[in-house]
């Protein structure tokens, strides 16, 4: 203000002095304006209290000079009278024609920019020196709460032409104060050592000065008091506080000394928990819910998450605004009382449910994965469930689920779905390698969402050295309104079984195959359905004695009319690299009568990720694969191209891939004897792994290492090699997986633990560009 009042006097007193008499009044017969540039005279006389055909007297002139200072768009005013002509003398203030920061790391220059902004300084504004002081000001106390103390901001103005200016912002971020000691008074409890241990911030030392631990910041202290303030609550003390926290600086302003000053206060008991308020589930299964008991250390944490149980339950019986809170009350003996007030509110039911961001999916779509109807009960489990739902479409990258009041009623809500669509076909042509395939070649046209009805179609060829493949399939997975879906799928397949390492013979194979889904529950689905397989069987240049035999007796032409039937419960959080739930299948196929081979085969799998930490980063992995196939006949087998395998990356790591179990009869002439595995009817693998992050890697989804044990082998009872346990082969090993752009990478290195000489053993062992 004081600034203000120097400004204006100078201009006030030499427009009296220019209209004469001090008590000299004049009528206006013109208003001229002068000195102009960019603001329009418009400008002007729209602050100017003063028309043509008015009075002017000093208190006249005085308002007037008043009123165009506070506009801002001008440095400096005056007033003059040449008859009845008010001419008004004006001096522009510059205004801004470009902004440049320099020297800037640790602060990014658009959020500088932005702050600027907001401030009232950027290009195309009016020039203000006192606001660009107080930026400095604000910039500088930025690096300060980053604990750059010795950081200087420095603001060069340079004038240009037509009365512009440039400000130039030079910034010097110096370095962010270790902390040379942290000091905390008042403990009783808990040593200074273990409360440290809770704490962000560190003292400094060479791994703490590594990952930047003792570099103060204003904001990691704000969260390490929170720390404290939440252990001592979790343990009883209910009146704890933070009396004082000092921050002291060195001389060269490049270290910190932190003290701070506590009080625990007195550790509390549990002494009762009463529930108030109108309970209108049963007291007996809200009681259930309260997580702190009778004699046991009082715990914020639990005493929160008891509310927030309630508050849930009451959500999933339609009260949607219940309000819950749990007030403690301490006595002179070290208990607390803690009142639970209960206050559901009236139960709300759904108006309408929208979608937002679905451009390419049809609505129906996305309705017909809701488990919360429109009218019904506003159920926040099954709000949740059909949130849950609709990201394990994977049509999807992201789902949020708002539920707001409808406006004008108490008992109503709306449900609006905000979906991130991702990408869900592709046109594309690959290139891979596997130790087992070789090198791979591929192209494809899928489309899991085609064109936005939730369908799925493919087409794909693929070749690599030991397989050549067509397919086509489709998929409508809500074929009826119930949710059953109806599938269909062509394939052409050769495969050279020389070319995998296996007993020398090619097989041809021609399917086609319907299949039909009907969900069970939720998470899980009964599929069925009829196939028809044609193979044809060509022996390779050096045929096992099984696979001539086979061709002599049976010929090299076997059809089958296939009946197929499986059971799946899913309830993975994601599609690629889950890390909760599990996926648990028992799929059976048959060859009926009327076949020229008659057998059944039955297999289970099961892949289950058990979180070991709270953002399910470290989780353990149960994986396991049982197989068992037999002819229907006293006499019939197993067909055996239609045997299991064992061994490789993706089954039991550290041995040959497909190379387990017993080998085939070699052919009289066969100078490969040694290396010629065949298969069996019967499979058992088990895999136990630990997943954590990928050291110096954020992204979890996409990339993630483990360590691992592996077991398995595959028998075949037809040749008398029967499942036993001491058959079982073992590994240990670590492994990483990565979804790249060109495909899933993977790669393990494992140490066989109980292998035989005539086992295939390989260590490291890789695969780029299929499916894990």
């Amino acid at each position: 203000m004081k600034g203000l009042l120097r400004t204006l006097l100078p201009a006030v007193v030499l427009a009296l002095t220019s209209l004469s008499a001090p008590a000299e009044t004049f009528r206006v017969s013109d208003i001229q304006v002068e000195g102009l540039q960019r603001v329009s005279a418009g400008n002007v006389f729209s602050a100017l209290p003063v028309e043509v055909g008015d009075r002017v007297n000093d208190a006249t002139v005085a308002d007037a000079v008043r009123n165009l200072f506070q506009t801002g768009l001008f440095a400096d005013i005056s007033l003059a009278r040449e008859d009845g002509v008010l001419i008004v003398s004006v001096e522009e203030r510059p205004s801004i024609a470009r902004i440049e920061v320099e020297g800037n790391q640790n602060i990014e220059t658009e959020q500088l920019m932005e702050g600027m902004r907001q401030a009232g300084v950027e290009e195309g504004q009016i020039f203000q020196r006192a606001t660009l002081e107080r930026l400095e000001l604000e910039i500088l106390r930025s690096y300060v709460a980053q604990g750059r103390y010795n950081a200087d901001v420095n603001a060069e103005v340079e004038e240009l032409a037509r009365n512009r200016v440039a400000i130039n912002f030079s910034i010097n971020e110096g370095e962010v104060a270790a902390i040379q000691h942290i000091n905390i008074i008042g403990n009783e409890a808990f040593t200074e050592e273990e409360l440290i241990s809770l704490m962000e911030l560190r003292e400094t030392g060479w791994w703490n000065s590594i990952t930047n631990a003792d570099k103060y910041a204003r904001e990691k202290l704000s969260g390490d008091l929170e720390s404290l303030r939440s252990h001592y609550l979790n343990n009883g003390y209910v009146e704890f506080n933070v009396e004082s926290t000092n921050i002291s600086l060195a001389q060269d302003k490049k270290q910190v000394f932190v003290t701070l000053a506590v009080d625990e206060g007195e550790q509390f008991k549990v002494r009762e928990v009463t529930l108030n308020g109108n309970l209108i589930v049963d007291e007996e299964e809200l009681r259930n819910l309260v997580v702190l008991e009778e004699g046991e250390l009082f715990s914020q944490e639990r005493m929160t998450m008891t509310t927030d149980l309630i508050t849930r339950r009451l959500g999933r019986e339609g009260y949607s605004f219940a309000n819950v809170e749990a007030t403690p009350r301490t006595h002179d003996d070290g208990t607390v009382t803690i009142a639970v007030d209960v206050q559901p509110g009236k139960r709300t039911y759904v108006r309408r449910i929208r979608f937002e961001g679905n451009t390419a999916t049809h609505d129906e779509v996305l309705r017909q994965e809701m488990t919360q109807m429109e009218g019904g009960v506003a159920s926040s489990s099954q709000i949740e469930n059909s949130r849950n739902e609709l990201e394990r479409t994977g049509f999807f990258g992201q789902v949020n689920a708002d539920t707001s009041p409808v406006p004008g009623t108490d008992d109503q809500v709306d449900v609006t779905y905000s979906v991130e669509e991702q990408p869900t076909g592709s046109l594309s042509a690959n290139i891979g390698f596997s130790q087992t395939s070789g090198l791979i070649f591929g192209a494809s046209v899928s489309e899991k969402n085609f064109l936005g009805s939730g369908r799925r179609a493919s087409l794909g060829l693929n070749k690599s050295d030991s397989v050549t493949s067509a397919n086509l399939s489709y998929t409508n997975p809500f074929y009826t309104v119930d949710g059953v879906s109806r599938g269909f799928s062509f394939q052409a397949r050769e495969t050279d079984y020389e070319e995998e390492e296996v007993s020398s013979f090619v097989l041809d194979t021609l399917s086609a195959r319907m299949n039909f889904g009907y969900p069970i529950s939720q998470y899980t689905r009964l599929n069925f359905g009829p196939g028809y397989e044609y193979n044809r069987i060509e022996p390779g240049r050096f045929p096992a004695q099984e696979v001539t035999g086979f061709i002599d007796e049976e010929g090299n032409s076997q059809s089958a009319f296939l009946l197929q039937g499986s059971i799946v419960r899913n309830t993975h959080n994601r599609g690629r690299m889950p890390t909760a739930g599990s996926r648990n299948s028992l799929s059976v196929e048959t060859a009926v009568p009327g076949s020229d081979q008659t057998y059944y085969k039955i297999t289970q799998r099961t892949d289950a990720y058990y979180p070991l930490t709270s953002n399910q980063r470290w989780v353990a992995r149960l994986r396991t694969k049982f197989g068992y196939g037999d002819g229907f006949s006293d006499t019939g087998s197993l067909p055996f191209y239609e045997h299991y395998y064992a061994g490789g990356y993706h089954s039991v790591r550290g041995y040959e891939a497909n190379s387990m179990g017993n080998e085939a009869t070699p052919a009289d002439d066969d100078p490969f004897s040694d290396d010629r595995p065949f298969g069996g009817n019967v499979l058992a693998e088990a895999s136990a792994q630990l997943i954590f992050p990928v050291p110096f890697a954020a992204d979890s989804r996409s990339m993630r290492s483990s360590v691992f044990l592996d077991g398995g082998n595959v028998f075949d009872t037809a040749r008398g090699f029967d499942p036993a346990v001491d058959e079982i082969r073992y590994s240990v090993g670590i492994g990483f997986e990565w979804i790249t752009a060109i495909g899933p990478l993977g790669f393990s290195f494992a140490e066989p633990l109980n292998d035989e000489a005539e086992d295939d053993t390989r260590r490291f062992q890789f695969s780029l560009g299929q499916q894990f």
